[in-house]
């Protein structure tokens, strides 16, 4: 066998070649001048035996070199790759090997790695290929070069022949698989967190139908900050919130939890949505300089009929109405949250009964090659044909927007609806008001239109005589502390009595505790014993709404 044609070909072999060479002096070379002259006669006059010589790589034993070197080396001839060389450390490796058969017989750790294709592929191209941390049987791991080599004119076989050389990188590939473990369990830490973070169970209240899914990016690096919830303000009314934190892993999870849990405190103050926002903001600014995120903010009150929202920074909410029709919230929408020095404003949209409203992260829309326009109107024809219940909408969404297993950015989606109430669950969700007009006669009036309407939803008598008595209390307060114009609504739905004053002031009542002496300031402190919640808010275009409300027992809700 010519082992001088091929082991030039193996890795440095003819860098190392061409040093040697360059050291090498001939006398051609030193006729050319390109030693010194008095250099050339004292090594012209020192004895022959003295003169030290480095041989060439063709003069260098091959077989004794690939024995040597600590890299698996193997050789094999012909198209069934018949094995013809294996050098120490190969066969220290996998054990002795017979010479002269295949390759499929002979090297089956060849097979166990799935290289007899790859061997098929170098002869056939002619061209060198590599692969990369291969795991043997025996555990190691090796990056492994197959090179074509020239197979010599008088071998039996003369179709070529492959060099098999492989490194051993256990190390480097034990540093690597440490390395994706520590990732996987930060990105494992940073997703406990993030569903931590997130409303375990969402609040289902009386008017709407809600649900909502979040799914973590499959990429080791996906885990975000998006994060959703539902808050029910009383009265009636629920605020919905979605947003996503700019950045990754468990810094992004731990804004998203302190900004939500601002959002729950500041919505307990029932303030307009562009001023829960501007708190925010401020908010966003003190926990890190560095960090934004976009969020929605929106409130709806059943009375109304509207979704009245705000937007900082964050995608449109899509609503599609009874009729299939898909709307967009496109304005207003301020930067994103902390960036300062912007004041938000609010918008609305109908969300009327029979109405579905998406609220969505980027990751939902967002692909690297469409502009984001594009996905989001792909999402609006998704839901203009998407029906059922929200939880159904949901999954629907997300499956005709392509989200994977292996999506490389997190996923938040939140799907409400405004059922269209029907038949006897229609007698469940009533609505009554009245126009509180003229002076101290209204407070009659007021009690009279309570006892009637309540006596017409065939409400018991203790719960009768309680919602009189909060609407009697509720209008005398207005009247002594309010101003024109005043108005008394009823509401009842399937789980609770609502009963609510506006007015035209803006002082908000409170809770206080009155002297023996005094001839006011008991109205609210009897709402607030009788009624199992109470509260007051401003109303957007001036004045106040204070309302209580009356938890239904079961035997009451078929009325």
């Amino acid at each position: 066998m010519n082992f001088t044609r091929w082991s030039a070909r193996l890795p440095g072999t003819q860098r190392r070649a061409a040093a040697r060479t360059e050291h090498t002096v001939t006398p051609d070379r030193r006729g050319e001048g390109s030693v010194p002259a008095a250099r050339v006669e004292r090594q012209t006059d020192a004895p022959p035996d003295d003169t030290p010589t480095v041989p060439a790589v063709d003069d260098l034993p091959t077989r004794e070199i690939l024995d040597r070197i600590p890299a698996l080396v193997a050789l094999v001839h012909g198209s069934d790759h018949r094995t013809a060389y294996v050098n120490d450390a190969y066969a220290a490796a996998f054990g002795v090997r017979p010479l002269g058969e295949p390759a499929r017989e002979a090297l089956p750790e060849l097979d166990t790695l799935g290289l007899l294709p790859l061997l098929d592929q170098v002869l056939r191209s002619s061209r060198p290929r590599t692969v990369k941390s291969r795991k043997a049987p025996s555990g190691r791991s090796y990056t492994i070069t197959c090179t074509p080599v020239d197979v010599p004119s008088g071998a039996e076989q003369s179709d070529g022949g492959v060099l098999i050389f492989a490194a051993d990188v256990t190390d480097h590939a034990e540093a690597a698989e440490r390395l994706r473990a520590s990732e996987r369990r930060q990105r494992e830490t940073a997703v406990t967190l993030q569903r931590s973070l997130l409303p375990q169970e969402l609040e289902q209240p009386d008017d709407l139908r809600i649900a909502a899914v979040y799914h973590p990016g499959g990429t080791e690096t996906a885990v975000g900050g998006d994060w959703y919830d539902v808050i029910t303000l009383g009265g009636g009314r629920t605020a919905l919130v979605i947003g996503d934190v700019m950045g990754r892993g468990v810094r992004a999870a731990a804004v998203m939890g302190q900004l939500r849990t601002a959002v729950r405190a500041y919505a307990r103050l029932d303030l307009p949505p562009h001023e829960v926002l501007q708190l925010l903001d401020g908010l966003a600014t003190e926990i890190d300089p560095n960090q934004i995120a976009t969020c929605a903010y929106a409130v709806h009150d059943p009375n109304e009929g509207r979704l009245v929202y705000s937007s900082a920074g964050h995608l449109p909410i899509l609503v599609r109405d009874e009729s299939g029709t898909v709307l967009r919230a496109d304005e207003p929408t301020g930067p994103p949250l902390g960036t300062g020095g912007w004041t938000h404003s609010s918008g609305s949209i109908p969300l009327g009964p029979g109405s579905t409203a998406v609220f969505y992260t980027d990751g939902l829309v967002e692909r690297r090659n469409e502009d984001l326009d594009e996905g989001i109107a792909a999402l609006e024809r998704a839901l203009a044909g998407a029906t059922g219940t929200p939880q159904v909408v949901c999954d629907r969404l997300v499956r005709s927007t392509g989200v994977t297993a292996d999506h490389d950015d997190d996923v938040a989606v939140l799907v409400l609806q405004h059922p269209a109430r029907t038949g006897s669950d229609s007698e469940l969700f009533r609505n009554a008001a009245l126009e509180l007009l003229g002076g101290v006669e209204a407070a009659p009036r007021a009690r009279a239109f309570a006892s009637g309407v309540l006596t017409s939803w065939r409400f018991p008598p203790d719960l009768h005589d309680l919602g009189v008595l909060a609407a009697s209390e509720l209008v005398a307060n207005s009247l002594q502390h309010g101003t024109p114009p005043m108005r008394l609504r009823l509401r009842r739905t399937d789980r609770r009595l609502i009963v609510e004053v506006t007015d035209g002031d803006d002082h908000l009542p409170r809770r206080r505790r009155a002297d023996p002496a005094d001839e006011s300031g008991r109205g609210i402190a009897i709402i607030a014993t009788i009624a199992s919640n109470w509260g007051s808010r401003r109303a957007p275009g001036g004045g106040k709404s204070v309302w209580c409300e009356f938890a239904l027992r079961p035997r009451e809700v078929g009325g």
